[in-house]
């Protein structure tokens, strides 16, 4: 079972914001975050568990992925997501990111867990120290094309 940690950060929504992922399975740890110059915070969570997926290499892999934000969690564990999907997203934001998204999940066997956000989970904490740090660094932020384009 591999766990997989997220959570995504935005000040200003829109305005500067990162992600921060921990994966781990057994001896194995990895964290990974990056900062975009013009976001959501949405965006950020649903990449913060786009990139953890992405990162794992072997398909099929069994994944629990914790996360502190319903917009992801009930997304995909109520299925709206497939409504959405069948609907071509229609007036439905973040559709480049849901396709991305339904490209990984796909590869493997997928559960979400919700946790509560800010109440000392260490690895959701962490997640967060990571996101906050990413969407700091100034000179290291990269461009969110698709979202600059729509907005």
């Amino acid at each position: 079972m591999i766990e997989l940690f997220t959570d995504g950060a935005s000040s200003g929504n829109p305005g500067p914001g990162g992600y921060g992922t921990i994966l781990r399975s057994g001896p194995h740890y990895k964290e990974l975050s990056a900062g975009y110059r013009k976001t959501t915070n949405n965006r950020m969570e649903l990449l913060a568990v786009i990139a953890g997926l992405e990162a794992i290499k072997k398909p099929g892999q069994d994944v629990l992925i914790y996360s502190d934000s319903k917009y992801v969690v009930d997304a995909v564990e109520k299925k709206w997501v497939f409504g959405w999907l069948n609907k071509g997203f229609a007036g439905k934001k973040n559709k480049d990111l849901w396709l991305r998204f339904l490209q990984v999940y796909k590869q493997h066997n997928v559960k979400f867990q919700w946790i509560k956000g800010h109440a000392g989970h260490p690895e959701n904490e962490r997640c967060d120290r990571l996101a906050v740090a990413a969407s700091q660094q100034k000179d290291k932020l990269m461009i969110d094309s698709v979202f600059e384009a729509e907005n």
